[in-house]
C-alpha cells in the first residue's frame, strides 16, 4: 500500500476544499439552516408531533441526509472528473499507484468533507431546534457509512460522465427527489398503504430511517435492514469500481 500516494491525493483534494469554503461548507450550511427556520422555528412550531419528536426535531436527520448524499457525490464526482477533463488522468493511471489507493484517496477526501459538513449542520440545528441523541454511536457510524457509499457512488460518476451537465444529472434530477420521498419530512407511516410499499423500494428510505432511529430510537424500518442495504449498496459501487479500472472503461479512451 502506497501510504505516500494515497496522502498526496487525500491533501490535494482537501486543498481543494479550502481554497472554496463558502462553495464546499458555507453554502451547504446556509441552506440548510433555512430549511430549520421555515421547517423548524416557524412551520414547526404550529405542527403537532410525529411519533412522539416535535416535528422541528424530526426534520433533522432528513435534512443532513439531504446535503449528506449530495455533497457527497458532488465532491467525488468533481474531484475524479477534473483529472480527466484536464487529461492530467493519464499521468495519475501511468503513475505507479494501484487503482485501490486512488480511489481511496479521492473517496477518502470526498467523505471527509461530507462528514465535516454533516457534523456542522448538526451544530447549527442546535441553534433552532431541541434535539437529542438516543445512540451517538450508531449516528457517527451511519454518517461515515453513508458518506463513503455515496462518495463511492459520485466516484462512478465522475467516471462516467463526459461533461460538466452529467455530473449534475444525478444529484438533482435523482437524488434530491429521492431524498424528498425518502421520508426526510415525514414518516412513511403517515403515507396510505400502498404508497408505504411502493415507498421502500425507495433506497433513500433505509438511509433516513436508520440515521433517525440513531436519534430517537424511532424508525420506519429495522436499523439492521437499512445498515445492510447501506452496506450492499456499498458492495455494488466496490464492485463497479473494480469493473472500471479493470477493463478501462472512460478510462482509456
Amino acid at each position: 500500500m502506497n501510504i505516500h500516494a494515497i496522502r498526496a491525493i487525500y491533501r490535494f483534494e482537501m486543498a481543494r476544499t479550502f481554497r472554496t469554503l463558502m462553495q464546499s461548507i458555507a453554502s451547504p450550511v446556509l441552506s440548510t439552516s433555512l430549511y430549520f427556520v421555515v421547517f423548524g422555528a416557524a412551520i414547526g412550531s404550529r405542527m403537532g408531533e410525529v411519533d412522539g419528536v416535535s416535528y422541528g426535531a424530526f426534520i433533522i436527520p432528513g435534512l443532513i441526509m439531504l446535503s449528506l448524499l449530495n455533497e457527497s457525490i458532488s465532491n467525488a464526482a468533481f474531484g475524479i472528473y477534473m483529472p480527466k477533463w484536464a487529461g492530467t488522468i493519464y499521468e495519475l493511471l501511468s503513475a505507479p499507484v494501484s487503482y485501490v489507493e486512488v480511489v481511496i484517496g479521492y473517496v477518502g477526501a470526498a467523505a471527509t468533507k461530507s462528514i465535516v459538513l454533516g457534523l456542522l449542520i448538526l451544530v447549527t440545528a442546535r441553534f433552532f431546534v431541541a434535539y437529542h441523541i438516543e445512540h451517538p454511536f450508531w449516528m457517527i457510524g451511519f454518517l461515515v457509512l453513508t458518506a463513503v457509499t455515496f462518495s463511492l457512488f459520485g466516484f462512478i460518476i465522475g467516471l462516467w460522465a463526459d461533461d460538466f451537465q452529467k455530473l449534475q444529472v444525478v444529484p438533482l434530477m435523482i437524488m434530491t427527489p429521492l431524498t424528498f420521498l425518502g421520508g426526510s419530512f415525514y414518516s412513511i407511516s403517515m403515507l396510505p398503504p400502498i404508497w408505504q410499499k411502493i415507498t421502500l423500494f425507495n433506497p433513500v428510505v433505509y438511509l433516513v430511517s436508520g440515521f433517525r432511529w440513531s436519534f430517537y430510537g424511532k424508525a420506519d424500518v429495522d436499523v439492521v435492514v437499512s445498515a445492510g442495504m447501506t452496506l450492499g449498496f456499498m458492495a455494488l459501487c466496490l464492485i463497479a469500481v473494480w469493473w472500471i479500472f479493470r477493463t478501462g472503461w472512460k478510462l482509456k479512451a
